[in-house]
């Protein structure tokens, strides 16, 4: 195949099979952790307080966590924001209790430590909110898919549609099973996270497909797997080097960009390996299962179409 002479070529989708089994088991995973521990929903989802304190030195989350039940709070939740002497605890919704009364409360069991601590910040979430929102979480991310689906289909062919979907409810799951899986907390960045890998990992799929399109209409000879692999390798640096230059943003925004986004640079560094992943394998590999050939994507002629004979 002499468009390949220049470049490395890798038998991408001879290895199509071995992805097949790979990415089962990751979302076999990924249902089972979000069925069986289900999502660490943040008070954005759950309704509660928040209450964040500093306190004046470095403090052991066990200390906060025995004064707050010894006051009744046995479920709060309780980590560091940031450094070790900001604490932030979450609350849930207790019966009979105004918000200010029950973040009162904590706070006091918190200075009982130390009077020194200091009231930094105090939310709250109401049940009705949160439930709304969750609503509204879930239906924008099935918007998001059907838009897909619309939007592909238009552009190139119906099974491509089906193919950029697959892969995006792969992307999805796996991100979403991960947090499931290492119980890490869901809140509002996260949901914005997760749409964002949706048009990300879009991104890089139509790269692919729009090469994929070209070449079965440039490429005379070959079989469908055949033109496919060409179709990938000939996109691979660039999948690659802008996925590698996303990453480094991320992980230097995970690093030192504070607790506050640490849930949402996670989300998305998870979600574009898994996106790149996908896009390279997942979003292809589904195209050549459901059949697609040449046919399917040449230009429809015309038959009004007048005919050129200049010599």
């Amino acid at each position: 195949m002499q468009i390949l002479k220049k470049g490395t070529y890798l038998d991408l989708m001879g290895k199509r099979k071995l992805a097949i089994y790979f990415s089962s088991v990751l979302l076999l995973i990924a249902l089972g952790a979000i069925i069986a521990r289900g999502l660490n929903l943040g008070i954005d989802f759950t309704g509660g307080t928040l209450v964040e304190v500093k306190y004046p030195e470095a403090i052991e989350l066990a200390v906060v966590r025995e004064a707050l039940d010894k006051d009744g709070f046995s479920e709060a939740v309780v980590q560091h924001f940031g450094t070790p002497q900001e604490v932030l605890v979450r609350l849930a919704p207790q019966e009979g209790m105004e918000s200010a009364e029950l973040s009162d409360r904590a706070f006091r069991a918190m200075q009982g430590i130390t009077s020194e601590a200091e009231l930094r910040r105090v939310e709250f979430v109401g049940p009705q909110v949160g439930e709304e929102l969750t609503e509204k979480g879930g239906l924008a991310m099935l918007y998001a898919l059907i838009g897909i689906l619309i939007y592909v289909g238009l552009r190139f062919e119906y099974r491509f549609a089906v193919g950029s979907v697959i892969a995006l409810v792969h992307d999805v799951l796996i991100t979403v099973g991960f947090f499931a899986l290492f119980h890490v907390e869901f809140d509002l960045p996260v949901l914005a996270a997760v749409l964002a890998v949706i048009g990300y990992s879009l991104n890089d799929t139509i790269v692919v497909f729009d090469r994929i399109r070209e070449n079965f209409r440039k490429m005379r000879k070959g079989e469908t797997v055949e033109i496919i692999n060409t179709s990938v390798n000939q996109t691979l640096s660039r999948t690659l080097i802008t996925s590698g230059t996303t990453l480094l943003v991320l992980i230097a925004l995970f690093l030192f960009g504070g607790e506050i986004i640490h849930g949402f640079a996670l989300a998305l560094i998870v979600g574009v390996v898994i996106g790149t992943y996908s896009s390279i394998y997942v979003a292809s590999s589904s195209v050549i299962s459901m059949g697609v050939s040449r046919a399917d994507l040449m230009p429809v002629k015309k038959d009004d179409e007048v005919v050129d004979e200049t010599p």
